[in-house]
């Protein structure tokens, strides 16, 4: 099977297969990213697929020399490899590859591309968002406020400190929305900890943190956000005994992933009412309707909203149109998903 580099497409417009849901389709490609991704690539009818047992899906991999991927794209395995002998690259239009690329696209030599960075943007904007409420705590005023049904009283005597001026920020997981979410939090007076196996301490300070173990991170920090990947070593990483290291009223945002938490320690610990939880994500996903998440005084939940969604898959649509010219161009890839570091990344 003579794949060829995704980096040599040439100035020809290469053959396109599109694989994702009609919603994905949808949100990505507005008017003008449909007519720009017909300059760069050639598409037959149907331009999208989500099913390769569709009929129309054989004759199309057999000539398909890019696939576009995103939300609710079929897995692509060694079958598919093999159904598409002119297949270069695959431009994923979404964040992790990893539980829909097969890892034989790497060995065949074949350019896979992720859209990581452009969706780390919302979640990082989501969690500094969050963070600045949560420090100021801004939900705990509201609640009060509302219970109470005056301005002043005993009732806000009860409510911890705010921290947004000399706190302590607490990030697990130096990955794209850690750098980010670090980066963004410099023009704050807050102390920012990093705690992350993988990084160094020039990596940490060079977006305004200092590195230090997960253990001294959390028992110094006022809130702690969650990036780390979703691998074996990270599973139940805030376990027991770490999320009882947390000083009282602290809190914990996860926009990761929900089995990076032991769920039962965080909501006995919730229900102690020394700790609140902000999880965009939960275990499992989405959750039982009486799952105790739900009922727990101080955790908030919200469906997994803080990554790209309406206008701003924009930013996801770009991404793989910016790389597909560039290999038209000739010029290397700007998001390549390197095959050595699928066993690190999310």
């Amino acid at each position: 099977m003579a794949h060829l580099s995704g980096e040599h497409l040439g100035p020809d417009r290469p053959s396109g297969l599109l694989l994702m849901s009609a919603r994905a389709f949808t949100d990505l490609f507005d008017p003008g990213r449909l007519a720009r991704l017909h300059r760069l690539v050639a598409l037959d009818d149907p331009i999208r697929l989500d099913d390769l047992h569709d009929p129309a899906a054989a004759p199309r991999l057999a000539h398909a020399e890019i696939l576009v991927t995103g939300w609710g794209s079929p897995v692509l395995g060694p079958d598919t490899l093999a159904a598409a002998p002119a297949l270069r690259a695959v431009i994923h239009t979404g964040g992790s590859v990893k539980q829909h690329v097969s890892p034989a696209f790497w060995d065949h030599g074949i350019l896979v591309t992720s859209a990581a960075d452009a969706n780390a943007i919302p979640v990082a904007e989501f969690t500094l968002a969050t963070i600045l409420l949560e420090g100021k705590r801004a939900a705990t005023y509201i609640d009060g406020y509302r219970r109470h049904r005056e301005v002043g009283g005993a009732w806000r005597d009860t409510i911890p400190s705010a921290v947004n001026f000399g706190g302590t920020v607490g990030i697990i997981g130096l990955s794209r929305v850690g750098r980010r979410v670090a980066e963004l939090l410099r023009a704050f007076e807050l102390e920012v900890l990093v705690a992350d196996p993988h990084a160094s301490a020039d990596e940490a300070s060079a977006v305004g943190a200092r590195l230090v173990d997960l253990d001294t991170m959390l028992s110094a920090s006022d809130i702690v956000s969650v990036h780390a990947p979703e691998l074996p070593d990270t599973h139940h990483l805030l376990d027991e005994r770490r999320i009882a290291l947390l000083r009282p009223h602290a809190v914990v945002i996860n926009t990761a992933r929900g089995t990076l938490i032991d769920t039962d320690a965080l909501v006995r610990r919730c229900r102690a009412g020394t700790l609140r939880a902000i999880l965009d994500v939960t275990d499992p996903e989405p959750l039982p309707p009486d799952s105790d998440l739900f009922d727990t005084p101080g955790i908030v939940l919200s469906p997994h909203i803080a990554g790209a969604m309406h206008a701003e898959t924009g930013r996801l649509a770009d991404s793989a149109l910016d790389e597909i010219e560039r290999l038209r161009r000739g010029l290397p890839p700007a998001h390549r998903v390197e095959g050595e570091s699928l066993g690190i990344i999310a």
